[in-house]
């Protein structure tokens, strides 16, 4: 069956990234995407990869400021023509699932999650980008609402949709009213190694963007004095740098192998953010890391309480303090071999597997080969 791959954009290497990678090794089909750029995927599978694009691609700054494109991106992504497929796959965190297809086709969509930005985060982006009033604070409120509603409409294009996490099942059930199968994404636990050395930091690994709420952790450790390494890069790296005590080091991009080796030896991770998912939690737990996270979204699925970890159940800098205390004292009860035995629960090749089994089933009822 001929084969065609919707992604949003493919201009990094991160977490929905991953999955498609494994759904184009299951599934190689066409791929196709709002956005790509090779420059920012170099030594991966989509560097030299023939993509799709659209006609969005070819604005000014297409590559680089992409999300300044949003309004326009439910009409760009209806602009594919798939007519000549039969199995529509579609990874989808914003509007890739919107594809045009018809009753002919089946169209399966593994949802990260509904838009955030027009859903659960609408009034944290506007009080990031300071237009909680005026002329542009209506304009964008504007999109929003129209874009809610065309998120709800194109979501009768999906045959089945696959959620990365029960969280994200009930978002999806709760924007869209439709029912979810959850199949969690690839980790690839074998990069990560369990150290017996453990040096004398805690460690957060994260895109710097306000959503991430690393400036809890950063007010958190100014608080504690402890050391703090905070690896990734962002639009909020000078903003946290500026209100950072000598005690936290920002090392900004490092390598895949670096990311290893400082995970391996940290005594805990730090994870603030609610998350759909997240992997990074998984990773350092594979490298037997115990994690104090946030606890909602995706961390309650992956995260053993007083096992694997701990959580604060409030995105303060206070909560975060708390919870370290509790750590502190606790600390030499985490087991580092148990730690890693939970990763072990998500690896790539469970993902692979299920993931197959469910588009093979879908296929063989799916009435209008």
């Amino acid at each position: 069956m001929k084969t065609a791959l919707i992604h949003e954009w493919l201009v990094t290497n991160a977490g929905a990234e991953s999955v498609l990678q494994s759904i184009y090794k299951l599934f190689p089909g066409d791929i196709h995407a709002l956005f790509h750029d090779p420059d920012g995927l170099r030594g991966t599978l989509w560097e030299n990869a023939d993509v799709t694009t659209s006609m969005l691609q070819r604005l000014p700054f297409g590559r680089k400021r992409y999300r300044a494109y949003l309004p326009l991106f439910p009409m760009a992504v209806e602009q594919f023509d798939l007519r000549d497929y039969k199995l529509i796959l579609s990874s989808s965190y914003a509007v890739a699932k919107g594809v045009l297809n018809s009753s002919d086709q089946l169209h399966i969509c593994y949802c990260h999650s509904p838009m955030r930005y027009i859903w659960d985060l609408t009034f944290e982006y506007l009080e990031a980008a300071q237009i909680e009033r005026g002329l542009k604070s209506f304009l964008v409120r504007l999109v929003f609402h129209y874009m809610r509603m065309w998120d709800q409409i194109s979501a009768a294009r999906v045959n089945h949709f696959v959620a990365n996490s029960y969280y994200i099942a009930h978002r999806i059930q709760k924007c869209y009213n439709r029912e979810a199968t959850v199949i969690y994404p690839p980790v690839d636990i074998h990069r990560f190694h369990v150290s017996r050395h453990k040096d004398d930091y805690f460690i957060t690994i994260s895109r710097l963007v306000q959503y991430k709420r690393i400036d809890l952790i950063v007010k958190a450790f100014n608080e504690l004095g402890l050391r703090l390494l905070i690896i990734g890069d962002g639009p909020a790296r000078d903003r946290l740098k500026a209100i950072a005590q000598k005690n936290i080091e920002f090392l900004g991009y490092v390598s895949s192998p670096a990311i290893e080796e400082y995970l391996s030896k940290a005594r805990a991770f730090i994870f603030s953010a609610e998350e759909d998912f997240g992997i990074v939690n998984v990773e350092a737990q594979a490298a037997g890391v115990p994690v104090v996270a946030f606890g909602r979204g995706g961390a309650l699925e992956t995260v053993i309480e007083n096992e694997t970890g701990l959580f604060f159940w409030k995105q303060s800098p206070q909560a975060i303090i708390d919870a370290m205390r509790q750590f502190l004292v606790n600390e030499h009860k985490f087991d580092p071999a148990y730690i890693r035995q939970n990763a072990e629960s998500f690896p790539r090749e469970r993902f692979e597997l299920e993931f197959k089994r469910f588009v093979d089933f879908a296929w063989e009822d799916f009435p209008y080969k």
